[in-house]
């Protein structure tokens, strides 16, 4: 049995952004969300339990392969959303793309993966409870999640 610190999630991810507003703007055209606050030069995005922190300030140029994984209720609906805001994906598989500033994003769909909230979470951000497909019900189970 190890003493170390074990890893039990992430709290946020802070994105750079050239334009605060902007960015906010942008992502608000793709996903439905409530802010957790802003202060200046940064904007929190809730998701229940977590966050997405937007940092003004970004001068780097786009990610290579540095991403992160958004996870939504419904991956039908953002292609919709990426396609009505003429935002390309990258990519043969998936839903992936960059935002204005470079930031490589990709997008799962909760029924999808192995991530669970809580019930009180889903509640607390407006959502029922969300079926897990067999293949990520099966990864659950093998690990004693499910």
């Amino acid at each position: 049995m190890s003493n170390r610190p074990k890893l039990v999630g992430i709290n946020h991810v802070a994105l750079e952004v050239g334009d605060l507003d902007a960015a906010l703007e942008f992502y608000g055209s793709l996903f439905d969300f409530k802010m957790r606050g802003r202060v200046p030069g940064m904007a929190f995005i809730d998701m229940g339990d977590q966050f997405i922190a937007l940092a003004e300030g970004r001068v780097d140029g786009p990610d290579r392969r540095r991403h992160f994984g958004l996870v939504v209720d419904d991956s039908d609906a953002v292609r919709v959303a990426l396609d009505a805001a003429g935002v390309e994906l990258v990519g043969r598989r998936g839903i992936n793309f960059r935002d204005p500033w470079g930031n490589f994003v990709q997008v799962v769909d909760y029924r999808d993966i192995q991530f669970l909230k809580t019930p009180q979470v889903l509640r607390g951000m407006g959502l029922d409870a969300i079926p897990k497909r067999e293949a990520a019900l099966r990864e659950l189970r093998e690990k004693g999640l499910a």
